[in-house]
């Protein structure tokens, strides 16, 4: 199948649910929705592309709600010892007394740092939600754009990044300034892991540094996220039959393996390498998206 039909069925796809899945096309999105929620490079545009483009269709919403619960548990299982350890120790810098403590302020810090995306959510889910469902900027051309867009901002943050405090440096403006990054990730195709890996790397911090503080902070809205949509997950997978619970397991358990090993790999790889595979990698994948497009368009004519 050639990119342009790609793009041409992604438009054209109607919503299906997730018993036309069958179990090994449900492992293998469930792959692809652990390794793209993680590395900075977009998970939404990945996991409504890639299932179209080989030809399985919408997997439907009660399915990609439970695989990315799935990243929830990788995440929670990777970083339990670090998240149990800030709560810890801000808790007793707290009773303490010592606010000026790099625990107190790394741990308010992270508190501070989630404010942002969860204000914004949960205005967007009470107030907003069907004009964000059908706005623009969830348009796959405004994904692709996005893409490419946040892929150089990553570039400049590489260039013009000091690199030079690891996590022990620490502190409360960390905390805001990467939370006030995780906040552009409600806009579709920027990425949290890439918009708080750029912040990151803006603030000086090092690469490996930047990312596992994206991951710790990012972990009470993707928790918080989760809990909003449960029961409508709850509600729909109600709705489906016995025969696709054997493929929601199996993309569940995929996804909570392979956002595992996404999250041990970049914080491994960014120890020794730079960011720029993902700068290339997010611009080549924006512009490939505008050309299947713009190929449909002129086909359409």
């Amino acid at each position: 199948m050639s990119v342009c039909q790609s793009f041409e069925l992604l438009a054209q796809a109607p919503t299906s649910q997730a018993a036309q899945i069958n179990l090994f096309q449900a492992i293998v999105i469930g792959i692809v929705q652990g390794l793209t929620e993680f590395l900075p490079i977009s998970s939404t545009a990945h996991v409504k592309i890639v299932p179209v483009a080989l030809g399985w269709g919408d997997p439907g919403v009660a399915f990609t709600a439970v695989i990315q619960l799935g990243s929830l548990a990788a995440i929670l299982w990777y970083f339990w010892e670090d998240l149990t350890t800030v709560t810890r120790n801000t808790i007793r810098a707290a009773i303490a007394k010592r606010y000026q403590s790099s625990d107190f302020r790394l741990g308010l810090g992270i508190i501070l740092g989630s404010v942002p995306i969860i204000f914004c959510g949960l205005l967007i889910k009470i107030f907003f939600e069907t004009q964000y469902e059908t706005s623009v900027i969830r348009s796959t051309q405004a994904i692709a754009i996005t893409s490419i867009v946040m892929a150089l901002f990553l570039g400049v943050a590489e260039q013009v990044g000091s690199r030079k405090r690891n996590f022990e440096k620490l502190d409360l403006w960390d905390g805001i300034g990467v939370g006030l990054g995780q906040a552009l990730a409600l806009v579709p195709g920027v990425s949290r892991s890439g918009s708080t890996l750029t912040a990151g790397l803006f603030l000086g911090l090092e690469r490996d540094t930047a990312a596992r503080f994206s991951f710790l902070l990012g972990t009470p809205a993707i928790l918080l996220s989760g809990l909003v949509e449960l029961k409508g997950l709850l509600d729909e997978m109600a709705t489906v039959g016995d025969a696709s619970l054997m493929p929601l397991i199996g993309g569940l358990i995929a996804a909570v393996i392979s956002s595992y090993l996404a999250i041990a790999w970049l914080i491994k790889f960014l120890r020794r390498h730079s960011t720029w595979v993902f700068v290339w990698y997010r611009l080549a994948f924006g512009v490939a998206i505008l050309i299947g497009l713009a190929t449909k368009t002129i086909q359409n004519v």
